[in-house]
């Protein structure tokens, strides 16, 4: 019976977190982008190009970690990744 009542509630909860895991790198990427905009704006061109880099990444894990963990699991699929 324990079972039956935790086994969603464990689904949830891993949704949760990877929903919230999703949700940070896309802060935190965006971040990034916004301070190496504004450090090449400001002539610092080598550190802005660095931040700038490293926040298209941290988006683009923040979509792959959506799309191929959120999504599937909200439709009642197991990921693919």
């Amino acid at each position: 019976m324990r079972e039956l009542l935790l086994g969603p509630v464990a689904e949830a909860l891993g949704v949760v977190l990877y929903v919230a895991i999703a949700g940070t790198l896309a802060i935190v990427g965006t971040l990034a982008e916004r301070a190496g905009l504004a450090d090449l704006s400001a002539g610092q061109t080598t550190l802005g190009l660095w931040e700038a880099a490293v926040g298209l990444v941290l988006i683009y894990a923040a979509l792959n970690v959506a799309y191929h963990i959120v999504l599937p699991r909200l439709r009642g699929a197991e990921p693919t990744a």
